[in-house]
Parts: C-alpha cells; structure tokens; sequence
C-alpha cells in the first residue's frame, strides 16, 4: 500500500508530533512497507487455526498467592524525595 507524505502527516498531526520533510519521506515508505506486508499476512488461509496469546502453550505462570508481612511505612517511604505525615509529598500539578 503505497502511503503519501499527506498521510504520514495526518498522522502525525493525531498524534501532536513535528516532523521534517526528510522524516515525513522516511515514515512515509516505511508505513507503506508495514501496510503492505499487513497486506500480505490477510492473504493467508487461516481457517481451522484457533487464536492464541502464546506462540508455545502455556500455563498459569502466576505465583500462589499468599499473605505475607508488608515492609512497613518506614521502609516504603526511606527513599521519598519528601513526605507529609506518612504519605509520599508530591507537588501541585492542578490548579
């Protein structure tokens, strides 16, 4: 699929970012090249094949959960940059 320096800059727009014309020409053959080989893999017959997450079959690979002691207040906040009380300080960042 061929894609035009006007869509690479569609996209770029959606997504707040500046580019040069140099990077605009560059991102613009290399999303044709993704698109056409997303192209590609829809030729494929995929009947009969079950979706997977995994590429090899696999287990619950999540530890048991059990109760364990927490560190504790003073050991969470030992390497705050600041504290207030005994919760992390952070700065205002809403008005």
């Amino acid at each position: 699929m061929e894609m035009t320096v006007t869509d690479v800059e569609y996209v770029a727009r959606l997504a707040r970012l500046e580019l040069s014309l140099k990077e605009k020409e560059l991102f613009a053959g290399q999303m044709g090249a993704i698109l056409g080989y997303v192209e590609k893999l829809k030729g494929l017959n995929t009947d009969g094949i079950v979706p997977t997450s995994h590429a090899v079959p696999m287990e619950n690979s999540f530890r048991e959960d059990i109760a364990s002691p927490s560190i504790g207040l003073e050991k969470a906040l030992a390497n705050a940059p600041d504290r207030a009380g005994s919760f992390f300080a952070v700065p205002k960042v809403i008005e």
